[in-house]
């Protein structure tokens, strides 16, 4: 999949900070399907739209070079994201990597379905990432910043940059795992990927109570579990148990979502499956919140006393 040379006639950039679904990982990992499908019909009415039977003249994109091998291993990505059987999948992917060792897709489903361990995904991941990179170029890491993930083409290796910081979390990299995190959001400040979420989770789990304050007030999200019940956490391990702003950040997130403290109390058992998506201020958002956040609730002393004390 080519890079568009002339993506955009006017350069200003847009920053969109919609609120974004958390994941209970990154999207590398439990990326939806249907959205890798809209990013396959994305390209094709890219490749319609430029067709040289129905455009001619300077206009805002390059047209798709059909010829490109790195092109074509995509649309083989796209054929492996439908596949039924995780081997075909995985056939598929190598056949790309065949084509182009430029498809950082190609890399990152070899990552997720084929590593027999933590350190080969990792090796896949990174692999991924600096296909990705090459096939992007250095120079649209500075034209594109802001708005990164709005340029279909830089998808893949921010899927693959995301998938390798969690294998960097998970192998005690953790310094590394976040200056990935935080250069993504410099690349894309909205998101779509979710990832403040699992960097403010990172935060907390180092203590780096400043840097979760910075990143709650970046993003303003009171009408999600995750934010609410993290502002009540941060501010009762800044103040204690007996601050009144404690106590009343955490009456406001019960109020956004009240299934929360059963779970995270074990009240209630956690479900056996993750949910695929939710509503906000429901059950499955609650677990969510919970997988991602209940270590740091544990690691907080008398945190899990004081919640249920005061709901």
């Amino acid at each position: 999949m080519p890079v568009s040379k002339n993506r955009r006639k006017n350069n200003k950039k847009v920053i969109t900070k919609t609120p974004q679904k958390k994941r209970a990982k990154a999207e590398t990992s439990l990326d939806l399907p249907e959205r890798k499908l809209m990013e396959k019909m994305m390209a094709q009415l890219a490749g319609a739209a430029f067709s040289p039977d129905l455009f001619d003249g300077d206009g805002l994109f390059d047209g798709p070079d059909h010829q490109d091998p790195l092109w074509q291993a995509q649309e083989l990505m796209y054929q492996a994201w439908e596949a039924d059987k995780k081997r075909d999948r995985i056939a598929l992917a190598r056949q790309a990597l065949e084509i182009s060792e430029l498809c950082a897709d190609a890399y990152v489903l070899l990552a997720e379905e084929a590593a027999k361990g933590i350190v080969e995904e990792k090796n896949w991941y990174e692999l991924a990432v600096d296909a990705g990179r090459k096939a992007l170029g250095e120079e649209l890491f500075e034209d594109g910043e802001g708005d990164f993930w709005l340029i279909l083409e830089t998808r893949p290796y921010m899927r693959a940059r995301a998938g390798l910081a969690q294998c960097l979390w998970s192998l005690g990299e953790r310094e590394e795992a976040i200056r990935h995190v935080k250069d993504m959001l410099r690349l894309n400040p909205g998101d779509n990927q979710g990832m403040r979420y699992l960097l403010k989770s990172w935060l907390f789990a180092l203590n780096d109570l400043t840097g979760v304050s910075e990143i709650l007030v970046e993003y303003e999200e009171d009408c999600f579990a995750d934010w609410c019940y993290s502002k009540a956490l941060l501010t009762f391990r800044q103040s204690g148990a007996k601050s009144s702003g404690a106590i009343k950040a955490l009456k406001h997130a019960v109020e956004i979502n009240p299934f929360v403290p059963d779970f995270l109390l074990g009240t209630k058992p956690m479900p056996k499956n993750l949910p695929p998506h939710y509503s906000i201020g429901s059950k499955d958002e609650a677990v969510l919140y919970v997988l991602q956040n209940s270590d740091n609730w544990s690691a907080s002393k008398g945190a899990l006393p004081w919640l249920a004390d005061n709901i």
